[in-house]
């Protein structure tokens, strides 16, 4: 129902906006847990999980010790849950969403058939149409002939009517895990030494490496945790500028960390994980001469990134704007592609370009004499006007004054200086340094 009728009818109603990206993360793991009960575990909708538990329920000692067990664990974690068990998928799915319970076999016509029919899965406007003409329990049509009900109700009815019945299979068709990239190693001796715990991650990254290429997959992160014979657990981590399956150069990267870590009284197993992998495709490098430069770009960005954060190297991107100030914006280096820039049409722009300074003691205009930073220049030569006016569809406290004439300023002293002012305004002030 509405929010607003919800609140009528329950003033104190607490309510919260509904997080998609993790109930989904929640039912996939839910979804692998419930793998100790079946082999076959598939999601069934957002809100539920489909098992075949064929030749499993002796193990739990029958379905409803099954059952039980599986109630008992998920009310321990505070879940509320709805089970029922069913000789076919569509009738544990309808019978699980009304009431639940287990129907032994031979009894699944009676079982089902006084749920509604909407518990067929059919659309809402399938389910009205039955209703009026009295078709309300799935019993109501079970026994009608399947050719009719086709060309009134559409073949989606009887589709789902014979596979709850049992008439068509309907297999559980459970999706594949994703890949897990991990890889251990254990020491029949401890070791201690940098160059011998280097050794051994170069055996795992060549190992997890090949895993990785085999599923076209690249590592943005690694963690390395190395095991003491004092059950202590000593980690190393590090990021990667972009996806990466190269050992020699991710081992590296490696080689800092490790030389931090207090080995105690030595390490007895190694385990090497991606717990962040990226879809890395088969590329062509021959006849590539750029290939080696972006390479190099990256291992900089890596050992920077793993040094002060990869946050904080940035890189500068163009943008549609004739804004100074919003011609371009900053980006991590790590999470963006570069951007060439594009080809300039108009006027020549600064290399830097800062927040607009004052420019004090101006003579003349445009500025023959001027003050800029306690130092004193002399225009050699003047260009411009170029004349800027603000995006109105920005309200940017900087451009309230008006518009803006623009000249590049060239000084006996060496600095070339991009200067303006505003029509409204005599004040002029520095915004930019050519090269």
């Amino acid at each position: 129902m509405p929010l607003a009728d919800a609140r009528a009818i329950c003033p104190d109603l607490s309510t919260r906006p509904t997080d998609l990206a993790r109930e989904v993360a929640a039912l996939a793991s839910l979804r692998r847990w419930a793998g100790r009960y079946a082999p076959m575990v598939a999601r069934d909708g957002s809100d539920g999980l489909v098992a075949d538990i064929t030749g499993v329920p002796h193990l739990f000692g029958g379905e409803a010790d099954l059952r039980s067990d599986l109630h008992a664990r998920l009310e321990r974690v505070g879940l509320s849950v709805e089970s029922a068990i069913a000789g076919t998928q569509g009738a544990a799915r309808a019978l699980a969403r009304h009431g639940g319970g287990i129907l032994a076999e031979g009894e699944l016509v009676q079982g089902v058939g006084r749920l509604p029919v909407s518990a067929l899965r059919i659309d809402h406007d399938t389910a009205e149409a039955l209703s009026r003409v009295g078709l309300v329990r799935v019993a109501d049509l079970a026994g009608l002939p399947r050719a009719p009900l086709a060309r009134r109700f559409g073949p989606a009815l009887v589709l789902r009517l014979d596979q709850l019945l049992g008439h068509q299979p309907e297999p559980v068709a459970a999706e594949p895990d994703a890949p897990h990239f991990g890889v251990r190693m254990t020491l029949p001796e401890p070791i201690g030494l940098q160059s011998d715990v280097m050794a051994g991650l170069a055996r795992l990254l060549d190992r997890l490496c090949s895993k990785l290429a085999l599923h076209h997959q690249g590592a943005r992160r690694l963690r390395l945790e190395l095991r003491r014979v004092d059950r202590g657990t000593v980690q190393v981590e590090i990021g990667l500028a972009r996806p990466m399956r190269d050992p020699d150069r991710i081992a590296a990267l490696f080689a800092k960390g490790v030389d931090e870590v207090d080995a105690g009284f030595g390490i007895d197993a190694l385990r090497l994980s991606a717990p962040l992998p990226e879809p890395m495709p088969p590329e062509q490098i021959g006849g590539r001469p750029t290939v080696q430069q972006d390479d190099a770009l990256a291992d900089l960005v890596s050992r920077l990134g793993n040094r002060i954060g990869f946050d904080r190297v940035l890189r500068m991107m163009p943008t549609d704007s004739k804004i100074p100030e919003r011609s371009f914006r900053i980006m991590p280096v790590a999470w963006s592609e570069p951007v060439s820039t594009p080809s300039s049409r108009g006027p020549l722009r600064p290399v830097v370009i800062f927040p607009p300074e004052p420019a004090t003691h101006v003579s003349g205009h445009p500025p023959t004499k001027f003050r800029w930073r306690r130092m004193r220049f002399t225009t050699l030569r003047a260009h411009g006007p170029e004349r800027i006016a603000p995006e109105w569809w920005f309200d940017d406290p900087a451009w309230r004054s008006g518009l803006r004439d623009y000249w590049r300023i060239e000084t006996q002293e060496g600095a070339r200086l991009w200067l303006f002012h505003t029509p409204q305004n005599p004040d002029w002030r520095v915004q930019g340094e050519f090269a």
